[in-house]
């Protein structure tokens, strides 16, 4: 960690490179514009433009940056007109936004704010700044007034007793307010769940960086129901245990294999199904040639070296499904999660991916990924592209490679559902039907092969996008291609 900075080093950080302002006062001013505040936004348009004027009355703020998550309200354009530089995150989720931000951020202090914020008090800015300006702390945490938080009390603060006492004095571990040195940010880990912010400052303890807690007031959120803060308690725990084993506090290996538990429960169960109920429409879009510009166990399988056995198996019109994709899976044994989702996030989306599912939520649809590949890609293309929910089947992991054993998605079969396929995304489209009581004709499809036929034909709007044959194209009401942003200028106004 570097030493304390003198106060004209860092008036002379805070202040610009080129362009210096002639007068002392504009010298003095300059300089004091020393951080740049970073909010993650994802359809906060009720309270995003308070909170952006509130930080830039601050002199000590230099920049405002609005991190919009694929907000489908007005955040971004109501945080730009009230004076911030609006940037697209690059995928789905708070963690990856806060590291968005502090790679766009020009200055050497970084403060994070919420965009849901209300009550802000005039100083609070200056509160956390000034412990890095004066060199007396590197990440500063933020301490506020209000009903104690169910997940703070009962899951972090025992936690953090018992694995990081040296935390335990903090009041608001997992805040999301937070002020740090830039450098010292550059060193931490994001998750990209509820975790985050609890990682970060464990983080900056093991990085040697002091850490302070100021008081800021009393401020209000919006609360969250009583389900989103049973996930937020269970991605906070697996981030604190996860880096107690690191610490050599807990055994890593036990903390991964729960966490390979969760995610295989996960799977079978989607949080974002929720968003299901009193939604206006429902909208189910393949994955492999559609959302992506590629097949995904076709690249994992050049990226892996296993090209020749896997042209074996894919496409193979005489072996049964099932059989093929247990075989399939079987050829990555070994293979380590992190490879997975490297090829998960290299490959190319398709033209207008993005738009599409953003305008489908904001038409009111709740957009999901049904896909035949397995739920590590699925996941990870659907936080590219700002999607609700994927459905897919499962890879299993152990100490983190994987077992080539799969797990069938389970709504792709259903008692009395396709007639033609046992294993078949007609029958996710009937599983959430029956689910939401959404109508048949409120539903679109998306495909461009031969797995996605059935669910085409009986979507009540469906697209076949780049079909890979005129069967495809036959079972789809419209055939689209190059562009999926098209699909839009072709749906009735008012559908749903």
């Amino acid at each position: 960690m570097a030493r304390k900075p003198s106060a004209a080093a860092v008036d002379a950080t805070c202040g610009p490179s080129t362009n210096r302002p002639s007068s002392r006062r504009a010298r003095r001013s300059r300089s004091e514009a020393c951080a740049t505040v970073v909010i993650p936004a994802l359809n906060e348009a009720r309270t995003i433009a308070s909170v952006v004027r509130f930080a830039l009355r601050d002199p000590w703020v230099r920049e405002v940056l609005v991190i919009d998550d694929g907000s489908v309200d007005d955040t971004a354009d109501l945080a730009t007109r009230a004076g911030a530089r609006v940037v697209a995150s690059s995928m789905l989720g708070k963690g990856i936004s806060m590291q968005d931000g502090l790679a766009e951020a020009s200055t050497e202090f970084v403060v994070y704010l919420d965009a849901d914020l209300k009550g802000l008090r005039r100083a609070m800015l200056r509160a956390l700044i000034e412990p890095l300006r004066s060199g007396e702390a590197d990440f500063v945490k933020a301490r506020f007034s209000r009903a104690a938080g169910r997940v703070t009390a009962l899951t972090a603060k025992p936690l953090l007793r018992l694995y990081f006492p040296e935390l335990s004095h903090l009041h608001q571990p997992l805040g999301g307010i937070v002020a740090a040195r830039r450098d010292v940010l550059r060193q931490l880990r994001f998750e990209n769940d509820y975790g985050v912010d609890v990682g970060l400052v464990i983080d900056a303890i093991k990085a040697g960086a002091r850490v302070a807690e100021v008081d800021i007031g009393r401020i209000t959120h919006d609360s969250q129901s009583l389900e989103a803060l049973s996930e937020m308690a269970c991605q906070v725990s697996r981030v604190i245990l996860e880096r107690a084993a690191e610490w050599g506090r807990l055994r890593l290996s036990f903390m991964r294999h729960q966490h390979e538990i969760n995610r295989r429960q996960a799977a079978l169960r989607p949080v974002g199904l929720r968003r299901l109920h009193g939604a206006r429409g429902l909208a189910l879009i393949d994955m492999d040639g559609t959302l992506l510009d590629g097949r995904f166990v076709a690249a994992l399988g050049e990226a892996t070296g296993r090209t020749a056995a896997l042209s074996d198996l894919l496409d193979h019109a005489t072996m049964d499904p099932v059989r093929r994709t247990r075989r399939i899976a079987a050829l990555f044994k070994g293979v380590p999660k992190s490879t997975f989702e490297q090829v998960a996030r290299s490959l190319p989306l398709m033209p207008g991916a993005i738009e599409l599912v953003v305008g489908l939520r904001r038409r009111g649809f709740v957009v999901g990924i049904v896909t035949d590949s397995y739920r590590i890609a699925a996941e990870t293309v659907r936080l590219r592209v700002f999607a609700d929910f994927s459905l897919s089947h499962v890879m299993a992991f152990r100490r983190e490679t994987a077992t080539g054993r799969v797990t069938l998605c389970p709504f792709m079969s259903h008692q009395g559902g396709c007639e033609e396929h046992a294993i078949c995304k007609h029958n996710v489209l009937l599983h959430l039907l029956e689910e939401s009581g959404i109508p048949p004709s409120a539903t679109l499809a998306v495909g461009d092969g031969e797995n996605d036929r059935c669910l085409l034909a009986r979507a009540g709007r469906s697209f076949a996008f780049n079909p890979k044959s005129q069967v495809v194209a036959k079972s789809a009401r419209h055939v689209v291609r190059d562009n999926l942003r098209a699909i839009l200028d072709l749906l009735p106004p008012g559908f749903p």
